[in-house]
């Protein structure tokens, strides 16, 4: 068993099993003999984040190792218990996305970013502005300029 300390304190005991779906994790409890004495602290990943992590880690660890993927990644493929485990509200899916890189877990990094591709596509600029909170600080004449500038981009 492995005891993991998120940045706000809390515990966690996980099977090893568990642990090397990350790995950061794996090279911590490789190096450190004792880690079922002394928790690993997390000070990037909060209590709530790391238990979406741990159930996450959970449910793939039988998963067989899946070979690198050559060339572009398809956004389209989630299958159903990834999408449900991936409903959440932005914040947490953002702080999400950073534990699984932090922690260095590729396949909840990988799915992370299929979800915000997925929430991006087909999206408006306007529509994105809206759903990310961003202000356009572009004047009438400078957005006009990148128009024409980035025509090419919307030819079919």
């Amino acid at each position: 068993m492995v005891k993991l300390t998120s940045s706000d304190g809390q515990e966690f005991t996980i099977s090893k099993e568990v642990a090397y779906q990350s790995v950061l994790l794996k090279n911590m409890i490789e190096d450190v003999l004792d880690s079922e004495e002394n928790p690993i602290p997390l000070p990037n990943v909060s209590g709530p984040i790391l238990v979406k992590v741990i159930e996450y880690a959970t449910h793939h660890k039988d998963d067989p190792v899946k070979p690198p993927v050559e060339g572009p990644r398809t956004s389209e493929i989630v299958d159903e218990w990834d999408k449900e485990f991936m409903n959440i509200d932005q914040g947490s899916l953002y702080e999400l996305i950073l534990a699984a890189n932090y922690l260095d877990i590729k396949d909840l990094l990988d799915l992370g970013c299929k979800t915000v591709a997925n929430m991006i596509k087909g999206k408006k600029v306007e529509e994105l502005r809206k759903l990310f909170n961003i202000q356009n600080d572009f004047t009438p004449e400078e957005e006009e300029q990148i128009k024409k500038e980035n025509a090419w981009c919307e030819e079919h």
